[in-house]
């Protein structure tokens, strides 16, 4: 790990490797508060060093205290999941596996509910930390892979991973963004149209509302993806579907099939498959919209967003009872979820339940205070209190 100022986090990091890792090296980079004492007193060798610019240099510096045949890296906002030990000790006893891909889960993130990140290795001399920013050892791998075919790269199939970085309140607290954006420029500078750089950069580009230089960057990107690089290909096609979807919703169909024609493990293209069931049901399409939700949350049982949108399309054909079904079950996998409240709320009041919609609305209404968004908790307050007298 390599952490600065981790105080609230280090421990339940730690605590989720603890029976499943040999040792624990924390490399603290200048923190200020108690993460070095918290480390340590979960076991962790901690060793300091001088903030070196970006996370290659500590991480390839981290790896000189680490001894054991296989490295797991962590940041301090992840844990492991403990149903991941078995299959992932599965795979580390392979004697050809060079490198696990995990599958990690983005707790509250707008987006793509699961990425894929490269993090369980074997200690090998010839793997080293790369690139400036979401640093990988990806680079060092493949070249390693020419000189040494007889290893293998294996994916995890079940999810590894939970991390927490990419929820928005948590993303607006910091200032992400404009790292990401500082380390891409650089990287575009010095790689002009890396995939990988232009798809970070173009959808932080469509993001804050730059559409013009997003789509360019994105399309550039595109143009330059070689045919093996399957997860920036993927990234690539969707974020051009999403920018796209609203002034030209036929492109965008079609750039979101290309992106679910990618090789990937299915839940890796969540986000395509659930963008495109929205788009599908606003073009007259509910049915393959509805199948499309239908093999999301088959696929991922475990993510509230697939059956929010299966809810959505359901009621939007006239099946409450379906949609009912669905949102219940968005709102036991993702209770702080305002909308599913709120949509729970409208199906009930549709069924005529109108003591379970004013709880729902009632439930919808604090969450959105919670979450800062209190003008839309006005509005619905006002909208829904015409309805079913919250007060009562």
């Amino acid at each position: 790990m390599i952490v600065r100022n981790e105080a609230a986090q280090i421990e339940a990091c730690l605590r989720s490797v603890q029976g499943f890792a040999d040792e624990l090296v924390v490399v603290d980079t200048g923190s200020t508060d108690d993460t070095v004492a918290r480390a340590r007193a979960l076991g962790a060798r901690v060793e300091q060093i001088p903030w070196p610019g970006d996370f290659a240099p500590a991480r390839n510096q981290a790896l000189q205290w680490v001894s054991g045949d296989w490295v797991l890296v962590l940041d301090a906002d992840e844990r492991l999941r403990p149903e991941a030990w078995a299959p992932l000790r599965a795979l580390m006893a392979q004697p050809d596996v060079l490198l696990i891909n995990l599958l990690r889960h983005e707790r509250g993130a707008v987006q793509s509910p699961y990425s894929n990140v490269s993090r369980l290795f074997r200690r090998h001399p010839a793997i080293q930390w790369s690139r400036a920013y979401h640093a990988m050892v990806d680079d060092s791998v493949a070249a390693l892979l020419e000189r040494e075919p007889h290893w293998r790269i294996a994916d995890c199939p079940q999810p590894a991973l939970d991390h927490d970085g990419y929820r928005p309140e948590l993303l607006a607290q910091g200032d992400k963004a404009q790292r990401l954006r500082a380390a891409m420029e650089a990287e575009l500078e010095r790689c002009p149209g890396d995939p990988y750089a232009c798809a970070k950069l173009g959808s932080l580009e469509v993001a804050e509302g730059q559409l013009e230089r997003g789509l360019a960057l994105l399309r550039q990107g595109l143009e330059r993806c070689p045919e093996g690089a399957h997860a920036e290909r993927y990234e690539l096609l969707l974020h051009l579907a999403m920018a796209e979807a609203p002034q030209h919703p036929e492109a965008a169909e079609a750039l979101y099939r290309q992106a679910l024609a990618v090789p990937l493990a299915p839940r890796l293209t969540l986000a395509a498959r659930l963008n495109l069931a929205a788009l599908l049901l606003e073009r007259g399409n509910p049915q393959e919209a509805e199948e499309l939700c239908q093999r999301a949350t088959a696929v991922a049982p475990e993510i509230g967003l697939g059956w929010y949108n299966l809810g959505l399309i359901r009621r939007r054909q006239g099946n409450l009872a379906g949609a009912l079904e669905a949102y219940r079950e968005a709102r036991r996998l993702q209770p702080e979820h305002p909308e599913t409240h709120q949509n729970l709320a409208v199906a009930l009041l549709l069924g005529g339940d109108i003591e379970g919609a004013r709880s729902s609305f009632r439930q919808a209404i604090t969450l959105l205070a919670q979450l800062g968004r209190d003008e839309e908790a006005r509005h619905l307050h006002q909208q829904a209190g015409a309805l079913v007298k919250l007060e009562a």
